[in-house]
């Protein structure tokens, strides 16, 4: 099991992981110089209702790449950049998940290649596709094996094996 620390294991995160990848595999426009339409505006595409052009509108009303985005991120704020934030941090991202997730570098998924260890281009509709494949795959194994089973065996011990299944 690989210890990934830096998002929460969630099954929504996992699945929007997942669903932007196939969305990338399908076609979905893709611009890494485009807030709307690069690795975490396709992300925020499948969580929020909003299009590509509905997140350039908001991201318009800040400065920089979503890494610099996340850092000056205020929870009590409105604003729609905010909102867009906000977004990506209650699937359980971080700060430092937004810039891995733009960059394609965090060690503990590169590390988990099909293949080994690489580096990934950040702009490469493929390299995004494989890192959030990994990386929803890192997170679900973190959150099964967070999960004691044990509970529910005890419960049907005492019981003969034709009622348990009856």
């Amino acid at each position: 099991m690989v210890n990934c620390y830096m998002a929460f294991p969630n099954t929504i995160l996992i699945d929007a992981l997942r669903q932007t990848a196939e969305r990338l595999k399908k076609g979905a426009v893709y611009a890494w110089g485009n807030h709307g339409a690069c690795n975490c505006g396709n992300l925020l595409q499948v969580i929020t209702p909003l299009s590509r052009q509905d997140i350039m509108a908001c991201v318009q009303t800040g400065i920089g790449e979503w890494t610099e985005l996340s850092e000056e991120f205020c929870g009590t704020s409105n604003t729609p950049l905010n909102i867009l934030i906000s977004s990506l941090q209650s699937i359980g991202l971080t700060p430092t998940d937004i810039h891995n997730l733009e960059y394609l570098d965090n060690r503990e998924v590169l590390e988990q290649l099909p293949g080994g260890f690489r580096w990934l281009k950040k702009n490469s509709r493929e390299d995004v596709i494989l890192y959030f494949e990994t990386f929803a795959e890192i997170l679900e194994e973190n959150l099964l094996s967070g999960i004691d089973i044990h509970p529910l065996f005890e419960s049907t011990r005492s019981k003969p094996v034709t009622q348990v299944l009856a």
